[in-house]
């Protein structure tokens, strides 16, 4: 118990504290918890009028900065000032927008605004949704915002605070851009209140914001207000991966975890552990981890529950839901059963009967009243909110979710599980980051419900637990800039300030910023190569002579043998292109190395179109694809020839299977007695060489006894001094890099007809700038060459998805497309792009992405008013079908440029009315639920 004198002086500062800062004060009294030190400190900042970073760990509390800046605004309180609208009075109407990365948080923020606040006061605008846009407080997507300061629009008048929620999200590849592009363009009277995860330089991301804001305070916290305990699971045993907290600041592994690990590799290799069952030692031991409902229970018994168990695949989660289904796991009481249901059927009333069914909603709904599901992208997004909204209300205990779920909305669980620490990055297998690890744990303890939350990394052969305790403990995950100048950007710039002063902003971007503060050190390491080289020179001298002459023989040399090296390959890759070109269907021929070595029958010889010829080959191992010149060290021979049947289908087995054996029946050696097909010129034909190898043996230090140690001292300069010089490219390249880039794109856009020779913006231009979307260029082309005019609403609709659709995996073969003018439409799209990515290869640019058409049939389906099944049956995948949500996402990205064809200056009046009628033949059954929602 606290003394009078004690009480006293608290209360004291507590008035002091009122008095400086009444608005803080106010807002405190009505949040109904203490403020932490961090949260205080950045609200006390934003009361003074400066701008606020701050970097907190998830679930920490961030947030209340922001809601504090909202406070703000609707009480007029004094800071900077918000611009004049002309009106009078004592004090002008104030706005606060809040923005989001993604229109789930978003959403989430207008009803938690709302609820505070009543729907008068707070507007929302995404994508899908406009409501009460000209409230005092506006939550938004990033997108609409940077739309918004471009197009000049009258919604701005009187902000004064704009709140980036996830500010870290400017280091995303694809999107990241939009956040610089906001903060250099916001108006100077509007203070920044930027939110973003820890981040290891937060410094120079504030020192970046004080260059292009003004006065930016930043507040720093690595507190998780809730503890985080880290486990591992090996096997059926739970270990903490530290001892206590001053073991996990060293990153000691627990010795008994180590221990028991070492100790199970060990048996696993002598053999035990090993499955059995026919052939099950050809491959050695291999581990059986805990079976996934075994982990739920694990974590029921001990009381753990709710988990998010994060696996990094789609069917992954899919199958655990199954799995644990069927070992008859059953999570939820009776009442709780009874509930979830009235949820789920009140949400989903608007889907129709037929697409429930396709939708896979009974197994769905069956895992929802026991308490487990799945999250992923591939889910109707009706589904996901569902389980969402179970999950916030404690009914669902365990979601088997992809890391998508981490960069979404408030989902907090008391355990995280992590099954691996690989995951699929689109491209290749890679490990998770530490960033990534931190935000995934970061979802594990719920402030004001759980006293601790727990992470669980499942344990396998491969995984070390001292790379775990690396990633547990590890804060280096910077925050690295994405932002590139695009054509759509380059045109609005201009349009708004002028070519030259656009320069400038670009170069006021963290990009360039973080760009021209790497050269500094760059230029460092170049002064530092310098006076190594010269040591490495003077350890290279030889006394017979001049080595740097004799060192520049023996490097001529081995540049020529080389270079005769790469012309018979050269000529060997010409001779298979020639050869695979002359191939007819029917032909057998021999695939003489790689995975389909062996013989093979022609199916198609696809010699038409761009680039190398890639026949589609039927091999006698039933193996359908197509194999291009890299498989052929020698020209590809035709042997034999057999009949292909006229319909032919590659993709039926049985089918393969008799024609196969038709192969086979040839009686020709599969392997052909494996001549090598390499050129046996002999080196010493070569008369350049001869004469450099006799000037090499003639040169006085060919005689020096230490001739090989010279020779590896210069060696060494030499590479030091590639590298050097490499390092000096860097440094000129980094050097006004965006500026640069920026310059080249507005030389296309001149070229093209989007500017003018003296600056100004064309009209094509005009219409280029309000094209939001990633082919900005390509889309322009097309409504300039009126390539989509004269399409029906269907047509439509499949001509413009394949300048948006993106595959999730590569798909060897070109999709097929609904036969007549949407065949035409497209042929015309790929010609359009074939010249861009030719003139941006020209000129140095990042090429733009070729279209891809696997969504084109699908979406005409769809827009023709075909069943769900079908449609979803019709998507080119390599894997079955094409997931609803999937399909959902991309017809809603469709939808979205179909309305910017709509209102567009550039596009006919026929094509502006053939998009909305497309735009309403798309929004029904579950596209027309998402777009309510």
């Amino acid at each position: 118990m606290s003394s009078p004198a004690e009480r006293y002086a608290a209360a004291r500062r507590r008035a002091a504290q009122a008095s400086a800062f009444p608005a803080l004060d106010e807002f405190a009294l009505d949040l109904g918890f203490d403020l932490d030190d961090f949260q205080r400190e950045a609200c006390e900042a934003l009361e003074r009028g400066s701008g606020v970073l701050v970097c907190a760990p998830t679930g920490a509390g961030k947030t209340v900065v922001g809601e504090f800046a909202v406070h703000l605004a609707l009480r007029g309180a004094p800071g900077k000032p918000a611009a004049a609208d002309g009106g009078g009075g004592p004090t002008t109407r104030r706005k606060c927008f809040y923005t989001t990365p993604i229109k789930a948080l978003s959403n989430q923020k207008y009803h938690d605004l709302v609820d505070r606040y009543g729907a008068e006061q707070v507007g929302l605008l995404t994508g899908d949704n406009a409501i009460n846009g000209d409230a005092p407080v506006v939550v938004m997507t990033t997108e609409v915002l940077r739309n918004m300061l471009y197009a000049g629009s009258a919604t701005l008048e009187g902000l004064a605070y704009v709140v980036m929620d996830e500010v870290h999200y400017l280091a995303d590849r694809f999107r990241g851009g939009v956040w610089e592009e906001v903060i250099i363009h916001l108006p100077a009277s509007v203070t920044l209140v930027s939110l973003s995860a820890t981040v290891s330089n937060a410094e120079e991301f504030a020192d970046w914001l004080v260059t292009v804001r003004g006065e930016t305070a930043v507040v720093v916290s690595e507190h998780r207000p809730v503890p985080l305990w880290q486990h591992m699971l090996v096997g059926r045993r739970m270990f903490d991966l530290f001892h206590d907290a001053d073991a996990a600041r060293k990153h000691d592994v627990h010795p008994e975890l180590l221990r028991y690990t070492r100790d199970t590799v060990r048996r696993l290799e002598l053999g035990e552990g090993r499955s059995a069952g026919p052939g099950a030692g050809r491959r050695g031991p291999r581990w059986r981890g805990p079976m996934r409902p075994d982990i739920v229970e694990r974590l029921d018994r001990e009381n753990l529950l709710p988990a998010i168990l994060f696996i990094f695949s789609r069917a992954g989660c899919q199958a655990a839901v199954q799995q644990c289904l069927a070992a008859g796991l059953r999570l939820t009481s009776p009442e709780e059963r009874t509930e979830i249901r009235q949820v789920v059927e009140s949400r989903i009333t608007a889907i129709p009967g037929e697409d429930l069914t396709v939708l896979g909603y009974w197994e769905w709904l069956d895992g929802l009243e026991r308490g487990l599901a799945a999250h992923h992208a591939g889910m109707l997004p009706a589904f996901k909110e569902v389980v969402e909204e179970l999950f916030v209300r404690g009914l669902v205990k365990a979601v088997f979710a992809t890391e998508t779920l981490a960069l979404g909305i408030n989902m907090p669980a008391r355990c995280v599980v992590l099954e691996r620490l690989v995951k699929f990055n689109g491209e290749a297998h890679v490990d998770l980051t530490p960033g990534e690890y931190t935000q995934l744990t970061g979802r594990a303890g719920r402030r004001g419900i759980d006293v601790e939350g727990h992470a669980v990394v499942v344990w396998s052969p491969e995984t070390d637990p001292r790379h775990v305790a690396g990633l547990a403990s590890t804060r280096t995950y910077p925050l690295r800039s994405s932002f590139r100048p695009s054509y759509n950007m380059a045109v609005n710039l201009v349009g708004t300030v002028g070519a030259e002063p656009a320069r400038a902003l670009l170069e006021s971007s963290f990009a360039q910023f973080q760009a021209d503060r790497s050269v500094v050190g760059l230029a460092r390491q170049v002064q530092r190569n310098t006076e190594t080289i010269e040591a490495y020179g003077a350890e290279a001298s030889c006394h017979q002579g001049d080595f740097d002459e004799y060192f520049a023989l023996r490097v001529a040399i081995a540049d020529r043998e080389r270079a005769m090296a790469r012309e018979g390959q050269t000529q060997r890759k010409a001779a298979a292109v020639a050869s695979l070109e002359r191939l007819r269907v029917g032909d057998v021929i021999r695939v003489p190395s790689g995975r389909r070595a062996g013989l093979a029958v022609v199916l198609d010889p696809a010699t038409g179109g761009f680039g190398e010829p890639r026949p589609l080959v039927l091999t006698q191992d039933r193996w359908a694809g197509r194999v291009s010149p890299g498989d052929f060290t020698t020209p590809a021979e035709v042997l034999a020839r057999i009949r292909v049947p006229k319909h032919f289908n590659h993709r039926s087995p049985a089918a393969r299977r008799d024609l196969a054996a038709e192969v086979s029946g040839t009686g020709l050696d599969r392997h052909g007695g494996r001549r090598g097909g390499r050129s046996r010129q002999a080196v010493g034909e070569d008369h350049r060489l001869s004469q450099l190898r006799t000037e090499l043996r003639r040169h006085p230090c060919h005689a020096c006894p230490d001739r090989e140690e010279h020779a590896r001292w210069a060696e060494r300069r030499r590479r030091l001094e590639r590298d050097t010089e490499e390092l000096r490219q860097r440094v000129a390249g980094r050097t006004g890099s965006l500026a640069r880039t920026f310059d080249r794109i507005v030389a296309l856009l001149t070229a093209r007809g989007y500017l003018s020779a003296d600056g100004e913006v064309t009209d094509a231009g005009r219409m280029l700038g309000r094209i939001w979307t990633e082919a900005d260029l390509l889309v322009a082309e097309c409504l300039r060459r009126k390539v989509w005019d004269g399409l029906s609403p269907a047509e439509l609709a499949a001509a413009v998805s394949v300048v948006v659709f993106e595959a999730r995996r590569d798909v060897d073969e070109r999709a097929s497309l609904p036969r007549g003018a949407v065949v035409d439409a497209v042929d015309e799209t790929l010609k359009l792009w074939g010249d861009i990515e030719a003139d941006e290869a020209s000129r140095g640019l990042a090429v733009t992405r070729e279209p891809d058409l696997g969504f084109a049939w699908p979406i005409y389906r769809w827009a023709r008013g075909e069943a769900l099944a079908k449609v979803l049956a019709s998507g080119h995948q390599i894997d079955g079908e094409m997931p609803a949500g999937d399909f959902v996402r991309w017809s809603r990205q469709v939808v979205d440029l179909l309305g910017q064809l709509a209102d567009s200056g550039g596009a006919s009046t026929e094509l502006r009315s053939t998009a909305r009628q497309a735009i309403a033949a798309v929004n029904r059954g579950v596209l027309a639920y998402h777009a309510a929602a």
